[in-house]
């Protein structure tokens, strides 16, 4: 029987390509360009297994990661393989926090082989984890994360260090190459993965700043 699945990315092209790889094997029952489409997708179709990239609007960081998250927690009869760009150690940590199984994080050049994804696919859905082997041989290389920071991504890091450093919103985006915007919706999760609450007694970013100093 051939499983039922969706397919989350906000390219029209990569979505079109990936529904067509998988056409054997499998029966593609939905498509959807940002998490909020793939969640309304889920919930309607409860298909076997979802294929999503890792970067989504709004913010083009995580989206694919949290939905992942969220979908294998609010419906659990669904797998989830993630599709990444580039190795991310952090996130695909994040995917695979309380030994969680039914989800799979894979390179997207990896899956240009149709078996390749057809097998990842299939795996997930029979309740293994996929992890592709780039993310693994950079996880073994990868120095430890104080344990205090370990709720941050790799990215929400390297914005603390810089905030660390004093760089403004401005400076931290050029830096990173990226659009103040993003840049503050970093922020923002740092302030809410560190559990800094807004007070009117202190700044959250000292605050934050603080707390990766001590960590290190």
């Amino acid at each position: 029987m051939s499983l039922r699945v969706v397919v989350a990315d906000d390219n029209l092209i990569i979505r079109a390509g990936l529904t067509q790889l998988l056409a054997v094997g499998a029966d593609v029952v939905g498509e959807a360009e940002h998490a909020e489409a793939l969640f309304r997708l889920v919930a309607a179709e409860r298909p076997d297994v979802a294929v999503v990239d890792i970067r989504m609007p709004p913010s083009h960081t995580d989206e694919g990661i949290r939905a992942a998250v969220r979908i294998r927690r609010e419906y659990p009869g669904t797998a989830v393989l993630v599709l990444s760009q580039y190795v991310e150690v952090a996130y695909a940590m994040e995917l695979l926090d309380d030994g969680r199984t039914h989800v799979g994080y894979l390179l997207k050049d990896r899956v240009l082989d149709r078996s390749a994804l057809r097998d990842a696919v299939r795996r997930v859905h029979d309740g293994e984890v996929v992890v592709d082997g780039s993310v693994v041989e950079a996880m073994l290389r990868r120095p430890a994360v104080p344990v205090a920071l370990r709720v941050l991504s790799e990215r929400e890091r390297e914005v603390l260090a810089l905030m660390a450093e004093g760089l403004t919103d401005r400076g931290i985006a050029q830096r990173l190459t990226l659009s103040p915007k993003t840049v503050g919706t970093h922020i923002q999760r740092i302030f809410d993965r560190l559990a800094i609450e807004d007070s009117p007694q202190d700044n959250r970013r000292v605050r934050a700043v603080l707390s990766y100093l001590r960590a290190r």
